[in-house]
């Protein structure tokens, strides 16, 4: 399978997620995180059924340090949902796909 996620870093997030034209959604996560490992795969489905509508990242917080704490990140996993290169939502813990699927209409207004 295709990976249908970008990989968001120190060093590439500005570029591929604050310039994207379309909404991104930034998945925050460690190796360690229970929660994170269980929301993977639910991004991994939506990532597909979206796929030219939103963008989704993962950023590795014990490898990009720099990215989680400029946007306040203490908990993980943490969603941000970004359009137009501003941060429009925010979302830490698990949600189940639907609902996940709900918040990301009714911020991106898809």
């Amino acid at each position: 399978m295709a990976e249908t996620f970008k990989e968001f870093t120190d060093s590439n997030f500005s570029s591929e997620a604050l310039q994207c034209s379309l909404p991104v959604i930034v998945d925050f996560w460690a190796v360690w995180c229970g929660p994170c490992k269980m929301l993977t795969p639910i991004i991994d489905e939506l990532a597909g059924e979206m796929a030219g509508k939103v963008v989704f990242g993962k950023l590795n917080v014990d490898d990009n340090p720099k990215i989680a704490a400029r946007y306040g990140v203490s908990g993980i996993p943490t969603l941000l949902f970004i359009k137009n290169g501003q941060v429009v939502d925010q979302h830490t813990g698990l949600l189940p796909k639907k609902l996940l699927l709900d918040k990301i209409n009714k911020t991106f207004g898809i």
